[in-house]
């Protein structure tokens, strides 16, 4: 059995890491000759503004008053240059949206396991192909593109990182900071005459990194007084930072200025998901090389924007973010390898053959990594197996370049952007098929692994632990080698099958796992037949509605992921289920119970995602409850006393004290950071020694159920305020009060059925037994009460936002703990936030074991085939859930049936 537990945690990992192989690769293409623009530049320097996190409605908008927030970037749309919206791709964070803007390209998704900080793969940037960069901003941006530069010509100029605080300060002091060094720079760059030469070369980039409305749209909202009025001090600076240039270098009108935004910003102060003001991002460009503005009389668009930011005069552009990459390039005529993006030409202020010499390099250079993709599939690729990319050709290819070049001669430049654009949209169509060309075949072996593991896990489950199964005869039967000969057949043919295409080794993992285990799984034949014998003798009617139950409780637990409120219609069904029972007759008060706190649960996934209407009274009215909790349940232990020791009192009051605590930490962070004082430095030392405590102190108490169970609810919970900033406080608590009538209500069933007889929860201790040959047969009602454990396991994901959206964890929830941006540690904080609810879930489940010592593996296989076929998102969540129930399961066992004891020998809580 352990050799089965240990294969099962095997093959949930293998194909955990798959998705890797199947969707997450690095879409970089290497081996392209770079390609130019052979006219000359228009520009020799270009001066870069990206304000972090500055959504384009916040700039574009005029204020309460009529007037803009930005004079200096509205007085340039109007009469120097062109702008419109950038639009971004998810993940809205800070690195993705600097790659795409420099790089000009799609982030490589494994960056996010280096938290956007390190670069997974080498890439060539705008930094790198100039002669000389120097940048100036956040430690987090900067050394990103120095990194991988080739030579010793990209300069950057960071502040410390602790600078970068949530609560201590006024934000806005980072981007002065940047203005500031800049114009030292300059200052001293006129007295150094080795750093004059260098500046007044060609081909030079500026790089100003802006952070601080990203900084003040975390800690206090994009609609806050501190947000807008960052805006207009960046504005300001960028305005004295174009006058500087031009007094520098003597109008010479050779510096082109680009200012735009990495992402935008929910209006709770987060970003990462797609909602458009996350996604929708400003671009104001203006000096050599740009369009004037352009009055028009009408525009059309599908959003009103232009009414409400009384800009529907002039001429709007709008451009995906990965496309600037290439007007950058554009302007400064620099190499072009791998960029995505198509060149909008609408900024362009320059001839029209430029335009179309311009337009061909960039339709070139992406048909060149197309080719280069097609002929490294095509070398891995058996011959007759070998589907080429219909809708581009080699003829197709070629007739294309060869026309563009014949309008090029004939001067019909409009023909050639046209004809360009269609090229560069069927090479990145081509693109993206040899980029997925495996995805079909690694997909069709994943789903083949795990319908035979879940077969083979079901078939073992019910030959030892169900009585469906006849008895198998105890006549040796003479094995037959065919089966074990054919399947070694097949895996010697899938190996060779991948040697020959040179795949590599984690495909032989995935296209071999499955022989193993469906040899296993067609070993069991004889279970099958009975199996099958077993379900025709089975009523029919009463197999259809054991079946519909059972398909329409899977649909509700997969549409809960993305339809919270599916999990109220859940809960909702479960609060109704005592009265289809006998229970309702048995124990009125506890059906009763249960119903009322379903549908007090059932609430919460009705309520907006955490971290959009922060509320610390709510965090306040949750600690309150959790003392008049402790306070009633404390006072009833008291009453026991042949249960109730003075040592277990005191663990209680200390986990008392400890609630009281947090709910001050909670309070004066908040009064603190509303002061911009910071993080107290008492509050933070409390924070973190609660979070290091609650895991131990459960241990203290008794490992009596409802004693232990307890303790671990209020250790827990003083952690859980901590990291709460609204209603989501309340959502613990009201989640362990229903379990506690789970166990209740589980025991009722089981005395019900002549299992066990009705023990109280205070005289019943939780024991460690890992004895599987004690385990009992299992019957239909086991399932039930998986499901139930499976459905609270979601809801306690799910609950109170969505975990497959990044822009659901609210950064204001760690600001008990620190402040200082750190994403690893911030994310981790989040995660123990998010599994503090699973926690007291799989805790409430180690009683019914106790109870039941059923077989746990019943559902250690739900849902992942299930959602193969869904976003990669879910995927991830039913696997990470599906292989951290093991050691969830490990941890909750510890918490219940561990005791540790201050002092004293120990003594025994029965006598």
């Amino acid at each position: 059995m352990l050799l089965f537990f240990t294969l099962g945690l095997l093959i949930h990992f293998v194909f955990f890491a798959s998705i890797f192989d199947i969707y997450f690769t690095s879409p970089l293409v290497h081996g392209m000759t770079p390609q130019f623009t052979p006219l000359p530049p228009p520009a020799r320097r270009l001066v870069l503004f990206v304000a972090d996190g500055l959504r384009a409605d916040t700039l574009y908008e005029l204020d309460e008053n009529g007037t803009s927030r930005a004079p200096f970037i509205r007085n340039i749309i109007m009469h120097e240059g062109s702008w419109g919206i950038s639009h971004t791709r998810v993940p809205t964070e800070s690195r993705p949206g600097h790659v795409a803007l420099i790089a000009g390209f799609y982030e490589d998704v494994s960056a996010v396991a280096k938290g956007w900080k390190e670069n997974p793969v080498e890439f060539d940037s705008l930094f790198n192909e100039s002669k000389y960069t120097w940048s100036w901003g956040s430690p987090d941006i900067l050394p990103m593109f120095a990194k991988g530069a080739s030579g010793d010509h990209v300069y950057t100029y960071s502040y410390d990182a602790k600078r970068e605080d949530f609560g201590a300060q006024d934000a806005t002091k980072l981007d002065t900071w940047v203005f500031d060094n800049v114009k030292d720079f300059f200052h001293h760059a006129r007295n150094n005459q080795s750093l004059f030469s260098k500046i007044n070369e060609e081909k030079i980039v500026f790089f100003l990194h802006l952070l601080g409305i990203d900084t003040n749209g975390h800690a206090h909202r994009p609609s806050s007084r501190d947000y807008k009025d960052n805006i207009k001090k960046v504005d300001d600076g960028v305005k004295e930072i174009v006058s500087m240039f031009n007094h520098f270098y003597g109008n010479d009108g050779k510096t082109t200025f680009i200012f735009t935004s990495d992402h935008g910003m929910t209006d709770w102060g987060s970003h990462g998901a797609g909602h458009p003001s996350e996604t929708l991002t400003p671009l104001v460009t203006w000096g050599a090389g740009i369009n004037y503005p352009q009055r028009v009389s009408a525009q059309q668009f599908d959003d009103s924007f232009l009414k409400e930011w009384r800009l529907e005069n002039w001429k709007r552009l709008d451009v995906n973010q990965v496309s600037i990459s290439i007007l950058l390039h554009s302007n400064l005529i620099l190499s072009s390898i791998r960029r995505l993006g198509i060149l909008p030409v609408d900024y362009l202020n320059n001839t029209d053959l430029f335009k179309a010499e311009s337009m061909f390099t960039n339709a070139v250079q992406i048909l060149e990594q197309f080719k280069v993709k097609m002929t490294q599939k095509k070398e891995v690729t058996l011959p007759f197996l070998f589907t080429p990319f219909k809708l581009l050709s080699d003829s197709k290819q070629f007739n294309i370049l060869r026309k563009a070049r014949s309008y090029i001669k004939h001067r019909k430049f409009d023909e050639v952007v046209s004809l360009c654009k269609e090229l560069i949209h069927l090479a990145l169509k081509g693109l993206s098929y040899y980029h997925t060309y495996d995805r079909f075949f690694l997909g069709i072996n994943v789903v083949i692994g795990f319908v035979g593991w879940i077969s083979y896990a079901s078939l073992l489950i019910m030959k030892s632990h169900s009585n469906l199964i006849k008895a198998v005869s105890k006549e040796v039967k003479k094995p037959s080698h065919l089966l074990p000969c054919s399947f070694v057949a097949i895996g010697i043919l899938v190996a060779f099958f991948l040697l020959i295409q040179a795949c590599p080794w984690t495909y032989y993992v995935y296209g071999l796992l499955p022989v193993p285990i469906w040899y296993a799984v067609l070993r069991e034949c004889q279970v099958i037949q009975d199996l099958v014998t077993s379900l025709l003798t089975y009523p029919l009617s009463h197999f259809v509605g054991y079946l519909l139950v059972f398909t329409l409780g899977i649909e509700v637990l997969v549409l809960s992921f993305f339809y919270r409120y599916m999990l109220t219609a859940g809960l909702t069904a479960f609060a109704v289920w005592p009265f289809l029972t006998r229970l309702w007759t048995r124990a009125k008060v506890t059906s009763l119970s249960w119903a009322f706190f379903s549908v007090l649960l059932a609430v919460f996934p009705l309520m907006p995602v955490v971290g959009r209407k922060p509320d610390i009274s709510l965090v306040m009215g949750a600690g309150l409850l959790v003392l008049l909790l402790s306070l009633c349940v404390v006072t009833s232990l008291m009453k026991r006393k042949d249960s109730f020791r003075k040592e277990e009192l005191l663990v209680h009051l200390l986990q008392v004290l400890s609630t009281v605590l947090s709910m001050y930490v909670v309070y004066s962070t908040q009064s603190s950071l509303l002061r911009k004082q910071g993080l107290p430095l008492m509050n933070q030392i409390i924070s973190w020694a609660t979070l290091a405590s609650s895991l131990v102190v459960p241990l203290l108490s008794s490992p009596a159920v409802f004693q232990r169970l307890f303790s671990i609810l209020l250790s827990l919970m003083s952690t859980y305020l901590l990291l709460s900033t609204g209603y989501e406080a309340v959502f613990p608590l009201v989640l362990s009060c229903l379990m506690f009538v789970w166990i209740n209500i589980e025991q009722e069933t089981l005395q019900q059925s002549g299992v066990c007889c009705k023990q109280k929860l205070t005289s019943i201790q939780f024991s460690y037994n890992t004895d599987i040959t004690q385990f009992r047969q299992l019957y239909l009602d086991d399932i039930r009460r998986a499901f139930f454990l499976v459905f609270f396991l979601v809801t306690a994901f799910f609950g109170t936002g969505n975990i497959a959206s990044i822009n659901s964890f609210d950064l204001a929830s760690v600001y008990c703990f620190l402040t200082v941006f750190s994403p690893f540690m911030m994310g981790a904080l989040m995660m123990w936030k998010i599994l503090i609810p699973f926690v007291l879930v799989m805790c409430a489940f180690e009683a019914p074991f106790f109870f039941l010592q059923h077989f746990f593996f019943l559902v250690k296989d739900y849902g992942s085939w299930l959602d193969i076929g869904t976003s990669i998102s879910h995927y991830v969540i039913v696997m990470s859930m599906t292989i951290f129930l093991v050691f969830l399961n490990g941890l909750a066992q510890l918490l219940t049936t561990k005791k540790l004891r201050l002092c004293g020998k120990p003594k025994s809580h029965f006598m």
